[in-house]
C-alpha cells in the first residue's frame, strides 16, 4: 500500500516526509475512522447521550494525538537537512500549526 502525503503537511521549505514515518499515524486514522462508524451506529440506535459524547470526545482526542504525531515527524525531517545539516525553521508557522490543533 503507498502512502501519499497530502500537500501541506510539511510547509517550512522542507524535504517531503518519507511515507513509511507517517504509518503509525494512518493506522491510528483508520482506528479513528472505524471508530467514528461506531459513533454513527450508536446514535442512529439511539444510545445514550452520554455514551455518545464519551466516544465523540476520545475520537477528537485521538485526532489531536494524530495530528501532533504529523507535526512532530514533519518537525524532525524539517529541521535538517539530507546530509544532516541543522536547517532553518520557520517558528511562526509551526507555531501556527500547533494552535491549529490547539
Amino acid at each position: 500500500m503507498s502512502l501519499r502525503i497530502p500537500p501541506g503537511v510539511c510547509t517550512m521549505g522542507c524535504v517531503d516526509i518519507p511515507p513509511g514515518e507517517l504509518a503509525d499515524v494512518v493506522k491510528r486514522l483508520r482506528r479513528i475512522e472505524g471508530q467514528i462508524g461506531g459513533i454513527v451506529k450508536m446514535i442512529e440506535d439511539g444510545r445514550d447521550c452520554s455514551a455518545v459524547v464519551t466516544q465523540l470526545a476520545a475520537a477528537s482526542k485521538a485526532l489531536s494525538k494524530a495530528g501532533f504525531a504529523v507535526i512532530s515527524t514533519g518537525m524532525r525531517y524539517c529541521s535538517t537537512t539530507e546530509d544532516g545539516e541543522a536547517r532553518t525553521v520557520d517558528l511562526r508557522e509551526l507555531e501556527r500549526l500547533f494552535l491549529t490543533l490547539a
